[in-house]
């Protein structure tokens, strides 16, 4: 299996995206520390990967403090010796139009979505210097690339996440750390009253050329060859897993 003996950190792990992708780089091989902030040893997602034959850690954390984030990749490091991945997945919507977009609303979304996934970078970017290898996978949105009305905050935050990443690439490529980036479009719970609500549901449909929405297992082909040996090569890079809505 591409992933055998590598252990990859995933955020968000609890639901939606992250928690399809976690089956999937388990399927292929990983280890991995699932991390939330809600998340228990008790939650479906853990016994998943188990059952799959995979080592698995559970760690609560709020990837929005920095203190957090790094007790996060110390415990990851204390059980498994060393961390090969990162699915830089964790984040969380709040729409308000910009009008009347208060700045609570505006900081909580920057803070976990972008502030969040720098936190994520650096730590564990520094727990893979002295191996000289590692693969970080950070996620963006349609939103980050185009724009979208009534979520400047996600938009602003998911777009610098977009620019984070080709930064990141540059600095850390000289330690063989790769960096680099999907936008999905999936069906999930943060997305379902779009996928789902008769007055938006043809219109997105539409916006997609393959005519559907994914589930979140189909995003994880994707993070899981990018987490790989396969993925050797690349750095730097933004892949849009969405049916074609988002086309660069």
């Amino acid at each position: 299996m591409r992933l055998d003996g590598k252990v990859i950190i995933v955020t968000g792990a609890r639901m939606g995206i992250g928690e399809g992708v976690a089956i999937t780089l388990a399927k292929d091989g990983a280890d991995l520390c699932l991390v939330s902030r809600k998340i228990s040893e008790e939650d479906a997602i853990v016994k998943a990967c188990e059952d799959l034959g995979r080592k698995v850690m559970v760690f609560r954390a709020d990837v929005g403090k920095r203190s957090e984030v790094q007790e996060m990749v110390d415990a990851t490091m204390s059980a498994f010796g060393k961390i090969d991945g990162l699915f830089n997945n964790a984040g969380i919507s709040k729409p308000a139009m910009l009008l009347k977009m208060t700045e609570e609303v505006w900081d909580d979304i920057i803070r976990i979505n972008l502030t969040g996934t720098f936190y994520c970078i650096q730590a564990v970017a520094n727990a893979m210097l002295e191996r000289k290898t590692g693969s970080i996978i950070n996620v963006t949105s349609s939103a980050g690339l185009m724009g979208t009305i009534g979520q400047v905050n996600y938009t602003a935050a998911k777009g610098g996440v977009h620019a984070l990443t080709k930064s990141a690439a540059k600095e850390l490529a000289k330690y063989n750390i790769r960096v680099n980036c999907i936008s999905p479009m999936a069906e999930t719970d943060m997305t379902r009253v779009i996928a789902t609500d008769p007055r938006f549901k043809d219109k997105y449909l539409e916006r997609i050329p393959l005519g559907r929405w994914a589930p979140p297992e189909e995003i994880g082909p994707v993070v899981s060859f990018l987490a790989s040996d396969e993925a050797s090569y690349v750095t730097g890079q933004t892949i849009c897993v969405d049916g074609g809505m988002v086309m660069l």
